[in-house]
């Protein structure tokens, strides 16, 4: 690798953790130290910033081409899997409420393995048993992870555990819903956080409005905590939009490992900010998890490489822009 095209890659890597792990912490810090103890209204906040930042990089900047989508199918398609990403995205807010950043991130780990459950269940997907192989770990770093957590709350963990069927239902009817159209990032926020917003805007309203004036009455400081909710919105967006640097940077090997990397920053940072305790066990389970995800995400690269009609090989990706899910996780994740 060139040296030029490596510190390329280095710069891409560190501004897209730097983004994603302070959404999180934001998130966090808007939960636990501002006491704005409303998911259903942060996640409808990113909604609206992502909405008019995709619109503006699109249709003033002009920095990607707009994906013109025919009006029945932006209903027909698109609108199912906004509902399901809105699902995603407010089950995360509500898990970052109730239990520490590594736990919850250490449980988003475990998509690969409802994505390829989900497939098999309901499309009967065959799957290498490599695939099958890679999933041991990540489960077993899983059920390790929550036997040990000092900070358990079944509420947050539920939450956290759904998100994760919800991101991989999302990108199921990415891939049945979507075919034909080659979506990037932008331009699904652009179609979906549209949607997102009208679907959440009046749940927010009713079940949180109330609740956000009486804290707005009694909060210090309300402009000033409102400016850090607002720009965690921005940075979320932010955050969607530097996956293109990322994908066009890197290999989809090194995405995937620097993902699994990311969630380790996360953690690290996580634990310095807020101090939750972590237990050796706690920290070993983690540990597990990350490295079955590794493997995952190396075990699907590899049978991608393989020829066209190999027997019994499942469709997978073959390149590395169809390696991600059609929107990108750790943005939206925490998010949008």
């Amino acid at each position: 690798m060139e040296e030029g095209s490596m510190f390329r890659s280095l710069l891409a890597i560190l501004q897209w953790w730097g983004f994603n792990v302070t959404v999180i912490i934001m998130n966090k810090w808007i939960f636990q130290k501002l006491d704005f103890k409303f998911p259903l209204s942060v996640s409808c906040v990113h909604f609206i910033c992502s909405s008019i930042g995709a619109y503006i990089v699109i249709k003033i900047l002009k920095l990607k081409p707009l994906i013109v989508v025919d009006p029945e199918d932006r209903w027909r398609r698109i609108f199912p899997m906004s509902f399901v990403f809105c699902i995603n995205i407010v089950l995360g807010n509500v898990s970052l409420r109730y239990i520490p950043v590594s736990f919850m991130q250490t449980i988003k780990s475990f998509t690969p393995a409802t994505t390829v459950v989900l497939q098999w269940l309901v499309w009967r997907k065959y799957f290498d048993w490599r695939i099958w192989a890679s999933l041991v770990p990540i489960v077993g770093g899983i059920l390790l992870t929550s036997v040990t957590e000092l900070s358990f709350n079944m509420f947050g963990f539920c939450a956290a555990l759904f998100g994760c069927l919800a991101t991989s239902t999302k990108t199921i009817l990415a891939e049945s819903l979507l075919h034909g159209y080659k979506f990037d990032s932008i331009n699904t926020v652009y179609y979906m956080a549209p949607f997102a917003t009208m679907i959440l805007g009046i749940p927010a309203l009713l079940l949180e409005g109330n609740g956000i004036l009486s804290w707005f009455e009694a909060h210090p400081s309300p402009w000033s905590a409102l400016i850090i909710i607002f720009s965690s919105g921005v940075l979320a967006f932010c955050l969607n939009f530097s996956i293109f640097y990322v994908i066009h940077s890197t290999t989809a090997v090194t995405f995937n490992v620097a993902g699994n990397l990311k969630v380790a920053v996360a953690v690290m940072v996580s634990w310095l900010i807020f101090r939750n305790p972590i237990s050796y066990m706690n920290a070993v389970g983690c540990g597990i998890t990350l490295v079955g995800c590794t493997f995952y995400g190396y075990v699907r690269h590899m049978l991608s490489q393989q020829a066209p009609g190999t027997p019994r090989t499942p469709r997978t990706p073959r390149n590395k822009m169809e390696l991600l899910p059609l929107v990108n996780n750790d943005k939206l994740e925490g998010k949008v």
